[in-house]
């Protein structure tokens, strides 16, 4: 594990839509952006490497739109913005959890009707250069399947905990008033678009198979 402070960061270039650090005496070839304390390192894969873009683009990011079917809306799709982790700095896992209280729809819808699907996109990583965040370019995911939840007792939930309050400590002092638990998406397709030609062709078993590499900056 790297520790960088503001006094390390000499100044800062755009090479090849990418952000990267100079004068913090590291060897690493590419340091993304990083972004209010939160992970957002590792290298950007070859667009053409399915797997790996697509499991780099969800252990990068920190929030999505999270869609489920309501119950208050005859069956509409209701879509909201939602936190999520898919699992500590170096052991991402694909699967997305979230942290949801049914003071919430999205939580309400679940437990009543379990589709679902989160959608996230590259865009706040700011690693798309000036590509609009509907460019292809700019890649997407959506990840379909179903919405469950956690029992609070299992090994999942205390590794999910762990990984949603490291990437998200605020939540470690929300209402417990408000009864907040550990959802998780159990992924049956992935879509996803980061180059002109339409999806890229992925598996589940693909990309959960697929391994991280390890390496993480925190601040």
């Amino acid at each position: 594990m790297v520790t960088l402070t503001k006094s390390k960061i000499i100044r800062s270039r755009e090479i090849d839509s990418y952000r990267v650090l100079d004068g913090i005496g590291l060897k690493h070839p590419i340091l993304k952006q990083i972004s209010g304390g939160r992970l957002l390192a590792a290298s950007k894969p070859d667009r053409d490497a399915a797997a790996a873009y697509a499991r780099w683009l969800v252990s990068q990011n920190s929030w999505g739109i999270l869609n489920t079917i309501s119950i208050e809306l005859e069956g509409a799709p209701f879509g909201n913005v939602v936190s999520f982790s898919d699992g500590v700095p170096d052991k991402s896992t694909g699967t997305p959890y979230f942290y949801l209280t049914t003071l919430d729809p999205t939580a309400r819808n679940a437990l009543k009707d379990h589709r679902s699907s989160l959608t996230i996109s590259e865009y706040p990583l700011g690693t798309c250069g000036k590509a609009d965040p509907e460019s292809p370019v700019c890649a997407k995911i959506t990840l379909t399947g179903t919405l469950v939840l956690l029992d609070a007792s299992s090994k999942e939930a205390e590794f999910a905990q762990t990984a949603l309050f490291t990437k998200h400590p605020e939540m470690k002092g929300w209402p417990k008033s408000h009864n907040f638990q550990i959802f998780k998406l159990e992924i049956e397709d992935i879509f996803m678009i980061n180059w002109f030609g339409g999806p890229k062709p992925l598996t589940v078993d693909q990309y959960l198979k697929y391994k991280m590499n390890k390496f993480a900056i925190s601040l």
